[in-house]
């Protein structure tokens, strides 16, 4: 699927300044389509370790693969030869220049246990995910820098129909995928990326048995998303070992199938609930795992809230890597259940809360909690915004509104 990715300026940015641009995210997201066309534009040297021969020449001698490589080196699928940073560390020494090196990772390379020396203050690290809505609309969405802004464009957008929500939840983002109309190939092509994954990446990067236990545990993962982490729980109702539970989950984010949401703290005493969200990387891929294959499905079931909730969240991830400010992401919910869906906070402390309905009309009720955040946030709050699949901007406070949930890629 041929679009131009809003990561590619980021990326052009970190490599005019820093030695080693490491591009990194779930496998088939676009990274190497990505860094062949810099290499090709760059006129730099690509090799893949994902080719054996190639492969085994880093394995066998670091340092003289890197020695042989150009001025500018496209290295992908680096996590199979975790020694390899060593040698480009070592590099990067001797000759401290921006844009050395351009590495993909379908593993997260840091969380690696073979992985040896640190390439702090000499690498930046942009994440790929699948395909944003903006992108496969040919442009770039300034959702995140307007919601920060001290006074924001809040134009009306394009309402969508729940069905038409539904279809975007369902598709996900993964560019394969997103060439596939048909349920039936669709399903095929994500058993097929699930059993690669298991059988390249969570089997190299591990040294445990028993993957069989994997696509169960996803499976579990993708009819819970959007709730609270219990691994107690899962650990009962999969008869899995709760010491074996944290081993599956560190592999599932460290091949970034999945990518929990941690809890926002105020800091101020308040009795809040610590524990991460559950969420998958893609909608479409959770739905898939689900048992749901059409929007027809989704639109009938109690799974589409949660999963409309992991299509916003991850929305807001991909979006975050092309934004101008600075933010992560979070959840806020107390103990007597007062929640907040997403927490948006910027490198100065600065709140938006974003709360996620699948009904087209909403009420009072559905801001409460945002309401409550504003309280625990105190001066850190800035705004809150309702999503959802409806009419129009609606305020329910001076910095409380409901607003059509295609804001995300519209504004």
């Amino acid at each position: 699927m041929e679009k131009s990715r809003n990561l590619r300026h980021a990326v052009d940015i970190a490599l005019k300044d820093t030695p080693v641009v490491l591009l990194h995210g779930a496998r088939q997201t676009g990274k190497t389509t990505l860094v062949k066309a810099i290499a090709k534009e760059r006129g730099a040297q690509y090799v893949t370790l994902d080719d054996h021969p190639t492969l085994e020449a880093a394995l066998a001698d670091p340092p003289a693969f890197i020695q042989g490589l150009g001025k500018l080196a496209v290295i992908d699928e680096v996590q199979n030869a975790p020694n390899i940073f060593r040698a480009i560390k070592a590099s990067v020494d001797r000759e401290r220049k921006p844009g050395r090196f351009l590495l993909t990772g379908s593993a997260n390379v840091l969380v690696l246990p073979r992985l040896g020396d640190s390439l702090a203050g000499r690498m930046e690290i942009l994440p790929l995910f699948p395909f944003a809505q903006d992108e496969l609309q040919g442009r770039k969405s300034g959702f995140i820098d307007q919601v920060f802004a001290a006074r924001p464009k809040m134009s009306d957008p394009q309402a969508l129909e729940r069905k038409q929500i539904a279809t975007r939840v369902i598709a996900g983002g993964y560019p394969e995928v997103m060439t596939r109309k048909d349920p039936t190939r669709r399903d095929a092509w994500y058993s097929a990326y699930i059993t690669s994954i298991l059988q390249r990446d969570v089997r190299d990067i591990s040294n445990i048995t028993g993957l069989t236990d994997l696509p169960r545990l996803l499976q579990a993962l993708a009819v819970r998303s959007s709730g609270l982490l219990n691994l107690a729980d899962l650990s009962r109702t999969l008869d899995i070992p709760h010491s074996t539970m944290r081993r599956y989950m560190a592999l599932l984010e460290a091949t970034f199938l999945s990518t929990p949401l941690e809890a926002w703290h105020a800091h101020r005493g308040k009795r809040l609930v610590k524990a991460p969200k559950l969420h998958l990387t893609d909608s479409g891929f959770a739905a898939h795992l689900a048992g749901i294959d059409t929007a027809a499905d989704i639109l009938n079931s109690p799974a589409f809230g949660p999963l409309l909730e992991t299509f916003v969240l991850n929305e807001l991830r991909k979006l975050a890597g092309w934004s101008k400010l600075r933010v992560k992401s979070y959840h806020f919910r107390t103990e007597a259940g007062r929640e907040v869906d997403i927490v948006l906070e910027d490198n100065k402390g600065r709140i938006v809360g974003i709360e996620v309905k699948a009904a087209m009309a909403v009420g009072s009720n559905d801001v409460a909690g945002l309401k409550h955040l504003r309280e625990v946030a105190g001066d850190k709050w800035l705004r809150g915004l309702l999503l959802h699949p409806g009419l129009g901007i609606t305020p329910f406070d001076k910095d409380i509104h409901a607003v059509p949930l295609s804001a995300l890629w519209e504004w």
